[in-house]
């Protein structure tokens, strides 16, 4: 080829260049590890102005083919994903019902799910011995007696330190939790996707916190007035109905809000005195309002809707009552003092014919009644106990041996997936936490409620 000859392909060349070469993963992976990463210096330059260099990890050379190797999968599989991205991206996955895919994830994230949870490896927990049920601690937290709830798969309970936690029953963590100061005792109240609890309880005016089941993140506060002011001492003055109403002992009435609009339906007058328990009957028919000091405890019975009282009854027994639980078969409640309280049940919520259930607690510890599962528990520091929601009978029970001579507190149950769960307590081993026990299958719930 002459000199003018090559003239001519130089130029056909620039007028024409070649096509683009394939290049492979395995090249560009070998060049991810043997060039330096001046892309992301430059850019941190750019961003915070003139820093010293740090000296990095020096690889030989001779590592280079390895690393490329390994590039060669993490960029391989990168590629896969980001193909499944722009794919998903552009072409949502239909949905049963005819969702769209943005759809289902904002239902996802504005309704407490726990199918991570159920996922998850059950922890199995320490032994604990003299316990209940073959009870095991499975978490160490500290919790205020009385507030362990179960809801949709979650626990929720007060700690000792301030909170409001929501518990995985699996492992025992808390997994979530916001700042809660508890002016008085209720245990939290979980409608639908909200855990609602008391944040003030004085004077003339009541305010109620919302928080989302799953966050705990606040979601409103509600500010309900109470005719007459409210009792000192009150113990379970926030409860729900069936339908989802919010019932609250409101000086000389009880408060009912919707809880969905957050507004005040409806006030029902309460002649006995300040109200200082409430609890509502599971089909909603009964409504169930303690008054009272220090020495007896008064307890009316509202027919709902109507607002006509049915009944109306004094317990004395020398202390405090409150902390009502109602079921089909009539009401249950605490009395005593702090050295010697216990769970008393009332059929058809006439306290003439109220009976002690359970052994009760001692040493400043408090005994509880709680509804789950089907049946009523009781705990306290002698035994623990299931009971007949419909005649109050005891099905099964379980004495609490003592730690080195002092006594253990288990806490009423409360079930979730089949599984009991007890706050536990022993001042003798100077250990709390939560305890997973297994109760016979008489307190399986499956007796008439």
């Amino acid at each position: 080829m002459n000199t003018e000859e090559r003239k001519l392909a130089d130029v056909l060349h620039r007028i024409t260049p070649e096509p683009p070469r394939r290049v492979t993963v395995e090249q560009v992976a070998y060049r991810l590890v043997s060039e330096p990463k001046l892309g992301r210096q430059t850019r941190g330059r750019e961003s915070a102005g003139p820093r010293p260099r740090r000296r990095g990890p020096v690889f030989s050379r001779a590592l280079a083919p390895v690393m490329a190797a390994a590039a060669v999968v993490v960029i391989a599989g990168a590629g896969v994903g980001i193909a499944v991205l722009a794919n998903s991206h552009h072409n949502p996955p239909p949905l049963a019902g005819g969702g769209s895919a943005s759809s289902a994830s904002s239902s996802a994230s504005s309704s407490p799910t726990q199918t991570a949870s159920s996922a998850q490896q059950t922890t199995p927990g320490t032994g604990v011995a003299g316990a209940p049920w073959d009870a095991k601690l499975i978490g160490h937290q500290a919790l205020v007696q009385g507030s362990l709830v179960s809801a949709d798969g979650s626990l929720y309970a007060i700690g000792n330190t301030s909170t409001l936690d929501r518990i995985n029953p699996a492992t025992g963590a808390v997994v979530a939790s916001v700042p809660y100061n508890m002016p008085v005792w209720n245990p939290p109240v979980v409608v639908g996707n909200t855990v609602w609890e008391v944040s003030s309880y004085n004077g003339g005016n009541i305010v109620l916190q919302g928080y989302d089941a799953r966050t705990l993140a606040r979601t409103s506060s509600l500010l309900v007035p109470a005719i007459g002011g409210v009792p000192i001492g009150g113990q379970g003055v926030l409860t729900s109905g069936p339908d989802g109403d919010l019932y609250v002992a409101a000086g000389e009435t009880v408060a009912v809000v919707n809880s969905a609009t957050r507004q005040e339906i409806h006030r029902i007058q309460v002649l006995a005195g300040k109200t200082s328990s409430v609890a509502v009957s599971p089909d909603g028919s009964k409504l169930y309002v303690g008054t009272g000091s220090s020495t007896s405890f008064r307890l009316v019975v509202f027919n709902l809707p109507s607002d006509t009282i049915a009944n109306e009854s004094t317990l004395t027994s020398g202390g405090a009552g409150g902390n009502l639980v109602a079921t089909s078969g009539g009401v249950w409640g605490t009395t005593g003092s702090g050295h010697s309280e216990w769970v008393w049940f009332a059929p058809n919520g006439n306290l003439a014919r109220a009976v002690q259930v359970g052994q009760g607690a001692g040493g400043g510890l408090s005994s509880f009644p709680s509804y789950s599962g089907g049946v009523v528990w009781v705990g306290g520091t002698g035994d623990v106990v299931c009971a007949s929601p419909a005649t109050g009978q005891v099905l099964a029970k379980a004495d609490i041996a003592a730690d080195h001579g002092v006594d253990q507190y288990f806490a009423s149950p409360v079930v979730s997936a089949g599984q009991a769960y007890s706050y536990y307590q022993s001042d003798a081993s100077q250990q709390t936490g939560l305890a997973r026990m297994t109760p016979p299958a008489a307190c399986t719930g499956n007796v008439s409620s």
